[in-house]
């Protein structure tokens, strides 16, 4: 029989810490994020807080990596597990408002909120971000292109204006969900999906089509 091992005490206290840190950059923004604002939300002392990450830039990526964590846990991984083609687009498309509805962050998205943060900001942040966001574009765009190898998406589909397409979709009910705080928005983002790609049936699973690509991408 397998033992179960403990994370040692100081991996759970940072695991703690980072869980808070990205619900709160998720309203207070990531610049709003900082080793005195956390250390108050947690109630912990700076000093304790600086022994695990000794800068604001630091502690800044290590909640882009947490994010990005609970990101392809919760929305990349359901799409990688279900079956190619357009199944797979319903499926990431799907999962990623099922992550908006469970509520994981007060503040929606944290990606759709930190590009638009970070956009005009150069820097490690901003890049770790940017590397993120485009993995993921690159495998939805991926996607995209096995559905047309199986002939569920039509020839002359352009991959990039679809994939920019599903994209907005998503976006816009992060938008509309945060703002209104109503499921049926979410709702109507499923309906313009499936309309979008022709599905009448709320059943779809989506495809091993490649893991390597969204980790290579970052």
């Amino acid at each position: 029989m397998a033992v179960r091992t403990k994370r040692p005490a100081g991996e759970r206290t940072r695991a703690a810490i980072l869980h808070e840190a990205v619900s709160l950059a998720t309203v207070e923004g990531l610049e709003g994020l900082s080793i005195g604002t956390l250390a108050s939300a947690l109630d912990m002392s700076k000093s304790g807080l600086y022994a695990h990450f000794g800068s604001k830039e630091a502690l800044q990526l290590a909640t882009v990596d947490e994010a990005g964590r609970v990101f392809e846990a919760e929305v990349i991984d359901p799409a990688l597990a279900a079956p190619p083609g357009v199944d797979q687009l319903v499926a990431v498309c799907e999962a990623f408002f099922e992550h908006l509805e469970r509520r994981r962050f007060p503040g929606g998205c944290f990606f759709a909120g930190a590009v638009l943060e970070m956009g005009a900001r150069p820097g490690p942040v901003n890049e770790r971000i940017v590397a993120f966001q485009s993995s993921f574009i690159a495998l939805v765009r991926q996607f995209v292109a096995r559905a047309q190898e199986l002939g569920e998406v039509a020839e002359d589909e352009d991959p990039d204006q679809l994939t920019f397409e599903l994209n907005g979709i998503i976006l816009a009910a992060n938008m509309t969900f945060i703002l209104h705080q109503d499921p049926r928005s979410l709702d109507l983002a499923r309906q313009v999906v499936r309309r979008r790609l022709g599905v009448t049936e709320a059943g779809a699973s989506g495809a091993d089509v490649g893991r390597e690509v969204f980790a290579g991408q970052g």
